[in-house]
């Protein structure tokens, strides 16, 4: 009986030392994965401008300054309005006034200032889903000289409205392309793709169209060019079967 025992006992120890090897290398060998990362692109045109401008007027009373400049004000308002300008895309920011001081010398030394006036400056932005119109009247604003007024503006930046579906698209474009070059790797090397493991997602870039703009770790966001390019990444990986 003793015997039997013995053998029922070593029987026991053998199977156990077995699963347990089995399962240490099934720990040890885990199976294969495979790391893809794939990319979508877009072209597409901005669909809404955006475009500032500054007029100002100098004088040693405070009180001309505001009404010529409020003058220029209805000037310039007038002129964008004639060009088809909705009054209701039209904005003008307060009234910036800088006291403007001459510096005192005698012998090289600084003595002091003198108070020489007021320098007001005021802000207008154009902010329109009519793109061209915006641009044209950008590139005729300086016929604002011969009506007496100095307008000096910067260049228009372009946005796009749809960012949000544009983006969903690029993120789907992406994955499929991943998804693709994780099939054919898959299969040059004898196997079958397995279940998604993770999926991460790459930042979100808009460069200007054949711009060769440099790509920037926290994102892109071109405002300068009118035809833009939106891209992204996606790393996906996969199990091997």
């Amino acid at each position: 009986m003793k015997y039997i025992s013995a053998i029922i006992f070593a029987i026991a120890i053998v199977l156990a030392s077995y699963f347990l090897g089995n399962a240490y290398v099934e720990r040890a060998q885990p199976k294969g994965v495979i790391s893809v990362t794939g990319s979508g692109s877009e072209n597409f045109t901005s669909d809404l401008i955006v475009w500032e401008g500054k007029f100002s007027r100098t004088f040693p009373n405070l009180k001309q300054a505001f009404e010529d400049l409020e003058s220029d004000k209805e000037i310039v308002k007038q002129y964008l309005i004639s060009k088809g300008i909705k009054s209701e895309n039209i904005v003008f920011n307060s009234v910036q006034t800088i006291e403007q001081q001459e510096n005192q010398y005698q012998n090289g030394n600084y003595v002091g200032s003198i108070f020489k006036g007021y320098e007001l400056n005021q802000s207008v932005k154009i902010e329109s889903v009519d793109v061209e119109l915006i641009e044209k009247v950008s590139r005729e604003i300086t016929e604002l000289l011969n009506k007496g007024v100095q307008f000096n503006s910067t260049p228009p930046r372009y946005y796009y409205t749809k960012i949000s579906d544009l983006k969903i698209s690029m993120i789907s474009k992406a994955t499929e392309d991943a998804r693709l070059r994780a099939e054919k790797i898959a299969e040059n090397s004898g196997g079958s793709l397995g279940k998604l493991n993770n999926a991460s997602m790459g930042v979100f870039q808009i460069t200007g169209k054949n711009s060769g703009e440099d790509y920037s770790w926290s994102g892109a966001y071109n405002t300068q060019d009118k035809k833009k390019t939106a891209s992204i990444t996606m790393r996906l990986e996969y199990e091997i079967e």
